[in-house]
């Protein structure tokens, strides 16, 4: 039976013309920057393309939701940059309009829940997730979702016992952590800090009941094709992880992922003090299982130097949270001053964003853009995975070159005898110069591409064994272990790219000491 209380928050009108507005401004704002961006594909979209073309549900040693929806993008909408960002832009607008209704189920009047979507429309982390076709925003999305279910299962029940019986958002709590699954390995993070979140709260007798182990069955069996994938490939993602932690996770330290949470702007103040009235303020004492899932996760994720970006997730819901709170505190003041503050906090989140913009979605010309990045003096948002400094935001640089990399190497192909094209495999050094040969290259007449890296290892070798190779990235000595004949045939050169794609060598292979498909296993864990 629902208390006073929850009466109360049942009535909260639902500021659906804010809410509806925000979000299509964002989708349409996405589309129209990938229709007329001056940049083009990011290496990870090729890849989980060539993920889709080479789907196997039940055997991916990532989990397949972006492939399958990659191939279903591709069938139905094309494979245009606006075809293939619309499904994260619809996301991105999906994360808007859940923020708002965390606000609404917290008891967040039309303010709240208008000011809570603004945050998250405005912020960079979500603008840049939606803006790239990576399982990013999707994961998000599911989180938000996940966390908007946990409070209303929070809300529909009376204090201070279990959380709701209700069948129905049990069920959905279920799919929804099943779906995000299927989308990354970070739904587990996300499913043990609910647990160890009821375990917190006044509401931990709710695991004495059947319903979230209900819903733990049901997240498992959608999300069994993840799992399943893993054992039957040996867990791949143990070495995928550990070469994480030694590689990109090594450069991050308690102090930056704490730091750069500041990159996301003046909503990290809003979020923070959503964190803390989550977990201190008795009007919602019902949702600390709320508060303690995104603060455990928070600190699990401190705890493993996770990636800055990777606690985005629970953002939206501190923003609910944190909007709840600067209304309820400018609702107790004069109206003049009740009308500054809160006019106060959409002008400082609106002007964030229009000053860092060019960082938020690929709009300036790299030239513009480098120039941008002198000016703003924000380091880190230039700054690779590995702790290098480049000219241009790391995702910026993995969006170019990659066209003009093929081309180069469909031109060595082109001055080939006959029947050295017709034996030819085309080899890619790392995934994002294997998945551009696949998207680009048939284009140019060329072959599907063979790489050992990640996951294309998975892929295969194909039939030819190698008897004429033509490789773009590959280094010289590597090709001499395994070929009798190596020859330059040119170098790609971008000014713009990350490191590994400034200055790429193009080489061709011949007489091969072994096939490609006896060479294939030993060439297992490469990334």
């Amino acid at each position: 039976m629902a208390s006073a209380g929850d009466d109360e928050r049942e009535s909260v009108p639902l500021a659906i013309r804010w809410i509806a507005g925000l979000a299509l401004a964002v989708l349409i704002a996405h589309v129209v920057v990938n229709a007329l961006t001056p940049y083009g594909y990011h290496r990870d979209e090729f890849l989980y393309m060539a993920m889709g073309r080479h789907l196997r549900v039940w055997r991916m040693d990532f989990p397949p939701f972006i492939a399958m929806l990659s191939q279903a993008t591709r069938a139905t909408f094309g494979d245009s940059l606006v075809a293939l960002r619309l499904g994260p832009a619809a996301a991105g607008a999906g994360v808007v309009v859940m923020a708002a209704l965390i606000a609404r189920e917290m008891g967040g009047d039309r303010f709240a829940q208008a000011l809570a979507a603004f945050a998250v429309a405005t912020c960079p982390l979500f603008l840049r997730a939606a803006a790239l076709f990576q399982p990013v925003v999707f994961d998000q999305l599911w989180w938000t979702m996940a966390l908007f279910v946990l409070a209303r299962l929070a809300r529909d029940a009376p204090w201070p016992n279990t959380l709701s019986v209700e069948p129905k958002w049990w069920l959905a709590l279920g799919v929804v952590c099943g779906v995000a699954v299927l989308t990354k390995f970070s739904a587990l993070l996300l499913g043990a800090a609910m647990a160890a979140g009821l375990v917190l709260s006044p509401q931990r007798r709710t695991l004495l009941t059947r319903w979230p182990w209900a819903a733990a069955m049901i997240a498992l069996a959608i999300g069994s094709p993840s799992l399943v994938g893993q054992a039957r490939l040996g867990f791949p993602v143990v070495g995928q992880m550990g070469a994480l932690q030694h590689g990109q996770l090594a450069h991050v330290s308690v102090w930056s992922f704490v730091g750069e949470q500041f990159l996301w702007g003046p909503s990290t103040l809003l979020a923070f003090a959503g964190a803390v009235y989550l977990l201190r303020a008795v009007s919602l004492r019902r949702f600390r299982p709320v508060g303690w899932t995104c603060v455990i996760a928070f600190a699990i994720l401190l705890a493993v130097h996770g990636k800055s970006y990777y606690i985005g997730a629970a953002y939206p819901t501190w923003y609910a949270a944190g909007a709840t709170a600067l209304s309820a505190w400018t609702g107790a003041r004069r109206r003049p001053a009740r009308a500054a503050v809160r006019a106060s906090s959409v002008v400082v989140l609106a002007a964030f964003v229009a000053l860092v913009l060019p960082f938020c979605l690929p709009i300036l010309p790299p030239k513009q853009m480098a120039e941008f990045g002198d000016r703003s003096g924000i380091a880190p948002a230039t700054r690779t995975n590995m702790g290098v400094q480049l000219q241009l935001p790391q995702d910026y640089a993995d969006m170019l070159g990659w066209r003009e990399e093929i081309a180069a190497v469909a031109h060595v192909v082109d001055s080939l005898p006959a029947p050295a094209r017709a034996a030819l495999v085309v080899i890619g050094q790392n995934y994002g110069e294997a998945g551009a040969l696949d998207f680009y290259g048939p284009r140019f007449g060329l072959p599907r591409a063979v790489s050992g890296a990640g996951s294309y290892w998975f892929f295969g070798p194909g039939d030819k064994p190698g008897a004429v190779a033509v490789t773009i990235g590959v280094a010289r000595a590597d090709l001499e272990r395994f070929d009798e004949r190596v020859t330059p045939a040119g170098r790609v050169r971008n000014a713009w790219g990350v490191p590994e794609e400034s200055d790429v060598p193009i080489f061709v292979a011949e007489g091969p000491r072994t096939t490609l498909q006896r060479l294939w296993p030993s060439l297992a864990g490469r990334n």
